[in-house]
């Protein structure tokens, strides 16, 4: 058993499965927009979501140096899958976590980070540090108030964007035998989108890299150096992305533009998708083929690029949300085994 091993070896394990998920070639989405659609599945990952890349990094830091003794908590102000990763982790390594959510997070993530043991605050809005009720202000808050805490805090922590140059980018660039061409992200704290598109612009200045934010969330404003207004917006509610501040783990350098979309096309793609393919997507992976199909004229795409779209988790995440209306319980078991 894991927590029998040695603490090295237990984080040995720990590592070794994270990352090198799949990239699926999707026959439909490719016929339809007559180009190649490559989705990168990381709900393959142990936490099934990417997020699992940066929790290890963060985690693996704080032990690594010191910032937390053994059997200590780990804090995070999380939407849920960033909180599930760092949970589950803890767990397997001997440590605990408190995982502070704001009021939109899904059911289902709330029972998983129950089930992984982590202790659960949730909070009115994930709004910033300067937000006194906002996941990270009361999370950090807890942190610097309590012995043998570390609050992770992945808006500003640097390994959520190493955690993709280092794993995500090198996979994306080696699956496609350095043919990629475009790759489409949500941008939620920006770590995954900045590390991913830092490593393929080192490699092919050329790949075009798209961020994908909720009508209305800030970081379309900060690409055109639009001032971001004093006033906190009010984006749509897409769980995973989308932000009224800009984080530091968002490098605006590593991307070409940002799309925006509304979420009643995000909801109404996970829908047609689901019924022409039989795949359940998460919210803002839905949200990602909704910018594709938006926007894809100022894509500029042709039949030869590869266009990579990242999916960050999966959809049994959002069955009240998405699919509770389409699919029962046991058809959504089914479809995920089959699909792992």
């Amino acid at each position: 058993m894991i927590c029998k091993l040695k603490k090295n070896k237990r984080e040995e394990l720990v590592r070794d499965f994270i990352g090198n998920t799949p990239l699926r070639r999707d026959e439909y989405l490719s016929m339809r927009y007559n180009t190649n659609i490559l989705i990168k599945e990381e709900f393959h990952n142990p936490g099934k979501s990417s997020k699992d890349r940066a929790a290890w990094f963060m985690v693996e830091d704080a032990i690594k140096n010191n910032k937390i003794a053994q059997g200590g908590t780990f804090v995070e102000a999380s939407s849920g899958n960033t909180g599930i990763s760092i949970a589950l982790i803890a767990k397997k390594l001997g440590y605990k976590a408190k995982i502070f959510v704001s009021a939109s997070c899904s059911d289902e993530k709330i029972d998983l980070l129950k089930s992984y043991g982590a202790e659960i605050q949730q909070c009115d809005n994930s709004n910033g540090l300067h937000v006194f009720n906002s996941t990270q202000y009361l999370a950090q808050n807890y942190s610097s108030n309590t012995e043998n805490t570390y609050f992770t805090n992945q808006y500003y922590n640097s390994n959520n964007i190493k955690a993709h140059y280092k794993t995500t980018g090198p996979e994306i660039w080696t699956q496609t035998n350095g043919e990629v061409t475009h790759v489409l992200v949500g941008v939620g704290t920006g770590g995954s989108i900045s590390g991913i598109g830092r490593y393929l612009k080192e490699q092919n200045p050329k790949v075009k890299i798209f961020g994908i934010e909720p009508k209305d969330s800030v970081y379309s404003l900060y690409m055109q150096n639009i001032p971001i207004p004093d006033e906190e917006a009010k984006f749509d509610s897409i769980e995973g992305i989308g932000r009224t501040f800009i984080p530091g783990a968002f490098d605006k350098n590593a991307v070409d533009e940002i799309f925006q979309i509304d979420k009643n096309a995000t909801v109404a793609i996970s829908k047609k998708y689901r019924e022409i393919s039989g795949n359940l997507v998460g919210y803002s992976s839905a949200a990602v083929l909704a910018a594709l199909d938006k926007h894809i004229e100022k894509m500029d795409l042709t039949e030869n690029d590869q266009v990579v779209l990242f999916f960050p988790d999966h959809g049994d995440r959002y069955i009240h949300k998405l699919y509770k209306d389409l699919v029962s319980i046991e058809e959504i078991s089914e479809d995920y085994n089959a699909s792992i």
